[in-house]
């Protein structure tokens, strides 16, 4: 049976403006944070094709593209456009009092 998720503050808000993203690290797990249009939206930060942080990437339109080939990830879904075989988890986000928080799987929160 898998823990119920922790909500860390991974952000400030005004810290990340729309089309803006960043690789984070919340334990042993690597996350991309996008703001797309003022929704942020939170990645696994790997890209299943060569292992590219995806928050190094670019945002065009809700697509997350990695910097090493231009795979092109649905932000809002994880879905892969170039390879539908290899999409990438998504994890909640949520604003509160100036922060944005995310859901993370609580056995990535242990500190190694």
């Amino acid at each position: 049976m898998k823990s119920a998720p922790r909500w860390i503050a991974v952000a400030e808000v005004a810290s990340l403006p729309p089309g803006e993203g960043r690789s984070i690290q919340v334990g042993r797990q690597c996350f991309a944070l996008w703001n797309v249009d003022g929704e942020f939206r939170a990645l696994d930060d790997a890209c299943p094709h060569k292992g590219a942080p995806l928050g190094a990437g670019t945002l065009h339109e809700g697509t997350v593209f990695c910097p090493l080939h231009g795979w092109a990830f649905d932000a809002r879904t994880g879905a892969c456009h170039s390879n539908p075989r290899k999409a990438v988890r998504t994890h909640a986000t949520k604003v509160e009092a100036g922060q944005v928080w995310l859901a993370v799987p609580a056995e990535d929160v242990k500190e190694e």
